[in-house]
This record gives C-alpha cells, sequence and structure tokens, in this order.
C-alpha cells in the first residue's frame, strides 16, 4: 500500500511535497487528512517562526472552531513506536498538555531533544524542503502572547501563505480522526 502524498502549494508558487507516515501516528495523519482535503488549511498564513528552531502553521487552530478538537499525543514520551526524528525534513504536529492540538503542524528547523519524542513526527519532505528551511530566515516581528510570555512568537513580515494543502491517498480511505475531550481550552483558542 502506498503512503499518502500531502502537496502544499503556496501562494509564492512553491510547492512542498511530503510523505505522510500512518505507520508512525495513524490519527495523527488521519486528522491532517481530514482538515487538508476539507480546505481547512486553505488561505492560510504562517503564523509563528522562531528563526533556528521551528516553523509553526498555527497556534490558534487556525482560528476556525473545525479544527478546534484534540487527539492523542502519538510520540515516543507517550508510549507510541513513533521512530521518526523530530528534525528538518519533517512535518510534526504541535501540542498543549492535555493532548495535541487536532491539526496545528509545525517544520523543525534543526534538532532539539526537546522536541524529539515529545511531539510526534508524521510525515517526511519528498520536495521542497529548501522552501521550507528559507521560512526561518524571513524577516520577522515579535507578537505579544500574554497567555504564554515564555513562548517565542514572531510573524512574518511578509505573510507566507498556503493557497492550498491536499491529500492524495491512492484510493484508501482513512478514518476521521478519533478525539478525546477537552478539560480546558489551549490558551490561544
Amino acid at each position: 500500500m502506498q503512503n499518502p502524498v500531502a502537496t502544499i502549494q503556496m501562494q509564492n508558487g512553491n510547492v512542498i511535497t511530503i510523505e505522510l507516515r500512518p505507520d508512525q501516528a495513524p490519527n495523527t495523519v488521519a486528522s491532517f487528512i481530514d482538515l487538508a482535503n476539507a480546505g481547512c488549511y486553505d488561505g492560510w498564513s504562517i503564523a509563528r517562526i522562531v528563526p533556528g528552531y521551528v516553523v509553526d502553521a498555527s497556534y490558534s487552530a487556525f482560528d476556525q472552531e473545525r479544527c478546534k478538537y484534540l487527539i492523542a499525543n502519538e510520540s515516543r514520551c507517550c508510549g507510541v513506536n513513533n521512530t521518526l526524528r523530530v528534525e528538518p525534513g519533517v512535518i510534526a504536529m504541535g501540542g498543549y498538555d492535555e493532548g495535541i492540538a487536532g491539526g496545528e503542524f509545525f517544520f523543525p528547523l534543526d534538532y532539539f531533544e526537546k522536541l524529539d519524542g515529545h511531539y510526534p513526527a508524521f510525515g517526511v519532505i519528498l520536495e521542497g524542503l529548501e522552501e521550507v528551511m528559507r521560512w526561518g530566515t524571513v524577516a520577522v516581528r515579535p507578537v505579544p502572547y500574554p497567555e504564554n510570555p515564555s513562548v517565542e512568537i514572531n510573524e512574518p513580515l511578509e505573510p507566507l501563505t498556503i493557497q492550498r494543502i491536499r491529500v492524495e491517498t491512492f484510493g484508501v480511505t482513512y478514518p476521521k480522526p478519533t478525539t478525546i475531550p477537552i478539560t480546558q481550552m489551549p490558551p490561544s483558542w
């Protein structure tokens, strides 16, 4: 069976293709596929860049009620055999204490032990890594984040807008993600 492939088309014409890895994080992949193919990421500008660290697509559940759900953390710290390292060249899912955000993905710009094994890597970039790494070098401005002042938030001066993300599943039907109850909303939702 062929793994699903996500295509991220940026507004500037650049394309990033990613082989998703359901063998590493099946529910995380199901969540990403569901949101991507429903168009939830379309027209969204990258919300957070920490140069040399990460590029977060969003920290506000993409400002959509549909994206405000949690799924179980499918990383090694939670007992899942997720062997993909969280390092440049992968896509990973961000998180909160109670679980992980339903679709708030990020790209690591370097290897950091505090990320690896604590956030599930769920895909490998096949094409477009240079575009992702370029995002880590663009001019940014700090954004106040009173919800958690210890978290560094910077937004690009010039928007980096996702035109659309779609996932080719090669005829395989992936389930809706299995969610967990939200006992407390993440601060930025």
